[in-house]
């Protein structure tokens, strides 16, 4: 059975991976940490010098937001599956936001039981 530590490391360049395959850019950081039926995943670096331009004005943060966390939600079942395949959990939810302050962003994956019941990966 992997050690939390590798599960950690492994969904963490997983969703580096996705970023730079189905975002086009990855971010400078990403730290997954698993807790229950959790998996909590940091991001730094996420915004380009022109989101964080357009994030100045209050109109434009909001925008930002928006399409940022549609672009996670588009991506949920490459996410869901990276999940499954790396915990061999199923994904509950999935919550997201990003800081148009500091460029970092949140995924927290709600998983239907604790990561380490889920070592049965397919």
């Amino acid at each position: 059975m992997p050690k939390k530590g590798q599960l950690e490391m492994e969904l963490s360049a997983r969703i580096t991976q996705w970023e730079k395959e189905y975002l086009g850019r990855g971010s400078l950081t990403c730290k997954a940490d698993l807790l229950r039926d959790l998996a909590i995943v940091t991001l730094q670096g996420v915004l380009t010098p022109a989101e964080y331009e357009l994030a100045a004005k209050s109109a434009g943060r909001e925008q930002l937001k928006k399409y940022r966390n549609n672009l996670v939600e588009s991506g949920r079942p490459q996410l869901e599956a990276i999940v499954h395949e790396v915990l061999g959990r199923r994904l509950v939810s999935l919550h997201t936001d990003i800081s148009t302050k500091t460029g970092e962003r949140l995924i927290v994956f709600r998983l239907d039981a604790s990561w380490e019941n889920g070592i049965d990966k397919p």
